[in-house]
């Protein structure tokens, strides 16, 4: 497929990846050896067929290829993941650390050793939370090798049915485990040689630019620079967040662009003010060659997220068109980007980064080329071109991205537009270059000017962040869209971008479909989470939580899918639930529910399923009463979080965990819901069980 055609072989490969993805039982052999002869054979029919077959052909193949890779993918790094709740010694090999949404400080360890655990059964990697007096007074290195007692657990599943998923997340990341501890951590050996040297090389970067830039504005440089953002409070994080500045922190396509574009004009301006050497190399392909390696340099320095890799994949395949004396940034180079990304982590199409970096620079790209044509060639002032450039790119950029932002994190910030053109010429202006100059002079003890510069830019970009974010009305909340929007949304996109002529204009049907499908979603009436520590009911006045305090994580997710800004402990005092802490009282419908928590709980059982139809136990249950459906601690460690919906006047029961797949563990056995309810249709409660295959 050549030409303008060629974009489209990475649509047909996402397309192949999303079915893989979204189907609801794990595809066996057969479905691989079917899928890898269509490849080979509409691969072949491509190359060799009749003229008009070939794209056609072209976009089977890049669909099959994708179901494949998708499949390939998931079981080559398919690990161990815990099978149960272990608490006790941990010892593993340093290889990251960062900080989780409560600010706390987290590690991330491999060649993880657990007590009285066989190897076979031990994750490849776990996560700990420090807690309390876990924090170590010195921090500490990747390579080295720690010990602690803590409790360790398997990735939660889906906040909610169809929500997201951390143990899909895990599963990819080969995370076989997470938890937290409040005990010391102990070093017990140092870094190998020549072990996690990048690691190792990035956090004694970190920490001389924080120890020489105090405070968040050393953290933030800290952060654009190697990637290491644990120095930064999160009050700095929330207020980039809600300004619609967190782009600038996340190492992607603007960070690598301000650094391998400048480190590129001050080769090429370097050669120029030596006559002699500009006379006899072309400075133009020189500063390209030793601007690719800078940037792979920062690839790996940076930890190598999807958005970094897309933005080094688009820069090399530049830079070596430089090279070529090619035209350097079309959507072809978009295309080859998206397509080895896509081929070698699949998984990084169903990612929020993945999907903003590309809406992004396709948008980007699209309009900028459009524009050139109309406007740009027109004869304008070249102060005016700048002024003009950095608008336009902030608004292009922002109604892109704007729908996959409000999906995965459910906000918008209404004031982002101004944020952005008050802080990004700065970022490119001072902060990146200050830090190239800094790093470049550090060998020669004269990184105090350039460092000093660059705090002043890193202060300004967070001022601006806590005044942006601070004025009211600053963030409007967004209610999950949709299972269909953003699919359709991205077609209408990629139709209006990709197509020739004014067919494009058709891409617009999707998109406004998609707009009236997210405005119309209903929530669930009632959710439920995966241990039973919290459950939530939606009212006229929002959801009302069963609990100010317990299931954090889950809780704060269904409030923002809800489009919901209020705290966890503000939820709680809704109305909606009544009664004492160990047997909440709820109304769902006709439908009686009751919440027991703790021993209190426990012992309430009886009582509770005497007097309503659904109770929900935080613990595993002692005798299964027949007079009520009862979602204890057993019943929900296999079916995951629980969505309960109204249809007319009857109840759906939907479990998260319905489908087996690789990364949701043993599946919700066929029928697990249905007996336990059937003493209770007059109540009209139904069941839906979403698929009985095994993964």
């Amino acid at each position: 497929m050549q030409g303008h055609l060629f974009p489209w072989l990475a649509v047909f490969l996402g397309v192949g990846i999303a079915v893989w993805f979204a189907l609801s039982w794990e595809p066996q052999l057969p479905f691989y050896l079917i899928a890898g002869g269509l490849a080979a054979a509409t691969g072949a029919a491509a190359l060799r067929g009749p003229d008009g077959w070939r794209p056609v052909a072209a976009a089977a193949c890049a669909l099959a290829v994708g179901l494949v890779a998708a499949g390939w993918r998931a079981h080559d790094v398919r690990s161990p993941m815990l099978e149960f709740r272990y608490y006790g010694p941990i010892e593993g090999r340093l290889v990251e650390v960062d900080r989780s949404q409560s600010d706390a400080l987290r590690l991330t360890l491999d060649q993880v050793v657990l007590s009285d655990v066989a190897p076979a059964r031990t994750p490849l990697k776990v996560r700990i939370s420090l807690q309390g007096g876990a924090v170590p007074a010195t921090p500490p290195v990747p390579g080295q090798r720690l010990i602690l007692t803590g409790l360790l657990a398997a990735p939660e599943g889906a906040v909610e049915p169809g929500g997201f998923n951390f143990r899909r997340m895990a599963y990819f990341d080969q995370l076989g485990g997470v938890g937290y501890t409040r005990n010391p951590v102990l070093m017990i050996a140092p870094p190998a040689d020549g072990a996690q040297w990048i690691d190792r090389l990035r956090t004694r970067l970190s920490q001389g630019i924080m120890t020489a830039v105090p405070g968040d504005a050393g953290a933030f440089s800290s952060g654009v620079l190697t990637g290491d953002q644990s120095g930064l409070s999160q009050d700095a994080v929330r207020a980039l967040r809600d300004s619609s500045l967190a782009h600038l922190l996340a190492i992607s396509g603007m960070n690598m662009v301000f650094i391998v574009g400048f480190v590129f004009l001050l080769l090429r301006w370097g050669i120029a003010l030596v006559p002699p050497l500009a006379l006899r190399v072309p400075a133009k392909k020189v500063a390209a060659a030793l601007s690719l390696g800078v940037a792979y340099f920062y690839l790996v320095l940076s930890g190598a997220n999807v958005a970094t890799e897309r933005a080094f994949i688009m820069i090399a395949v530049a830079l070596v068109a430089v090279l070529l004396d090619r035209r350097a940034i079309t959507l072809r180079t978009a295309a080859i980007s998206a397509i080895l990304i896509l081929l070698t982590k699949p998984e990084s199409l169903v990612e929020a980064g993945f999907q903003m970096s590309f809406a992004a620079t396709l948008a980007l790209i699209a309009g900028f080329a459009a524009l050139d044509r109309e406007v740009m060639r027109q004869r304008m002032p070249r102060w005016a071109i700048h002024v003009f450039t950095l608008v336009l790119s902030s608004v292009i950029g922002g109604v892109a991205t704007a729908p996959f932002a409000a999906a995965h994190f459910n906000r918008f910030a209404d004031y982002g537009l101004l944020a952005n053109i008050l802080t990004v010429p700065v970022m490119g202006a001072v902060v990146m270059p200050a830090g190239v100059m800094a790093a470049l002079l550090a060998p020669f003890g004269l990184a105090a000017l350039p460092l000093w510069v660059m705090e002043q830019g890193a202060r300004w970009i967070l001022f601006v962040a806590h005044w942006i974010s601070a004025m009211e009305g600053s963030v409007t909340a967004i209610p999950a869209p949709a299972p269909s929007s953003l699919p359709l949304i991205a077609f209408g996109g990629l139709i209006l971008i990709l197509w020739r002529g004014r067919l494009r204009l058709a891409g617009a049907v999707p998109i406004i479909v998609a707009l009236g499908l997210w405005s119309g979603t209903e929530r669930p009436s009632l959710l439920v989470a995966s241990d039973g520590s919290v459950v939530g009911l939606y009212g006229p006045d929002g959801r009302a939580l069963s609990v100010a305090r317990g299931g954090g994580f889950m809780a704060r997710t269904w409030l923002e899918d809800d489009g919901d800004l209020a705290d966890q402990e503000t939820a709680a005092a809704r109305s909606g639930f009544d009664g004492p802490v160990a047997a909440r009282r709820f109304v769902v419908g006709e439908v009686r529910g009751v919440a027991l928590r703790g021993k209190a709980g426990l012992a309430m059982v009886d009582q509770a399923c005497a007097g309503a139809d659904i109770v929900i136990l935080n613990m595993v249950a002692l005798a299964r009463p027949e007079s009520c459906l009862l979602l204890d601690l057993k019943v929900l460690r296999q079916t995951g979080s629980v969505a309960i919906q109204r249809e007319g006047d009857d109840l759906r029961i939907i479990a998260a965990k319905a489908a087996g797949r690789l990364w949701t563990g043993p599946q919700m056995p066929p029928g697990l819901l249905p007996p336990l309810l059937a003493a209770d249709r007059a109540n009209n409660v139904a069941v839906a069980a979403q698929g009985t295959a095994s993964r």
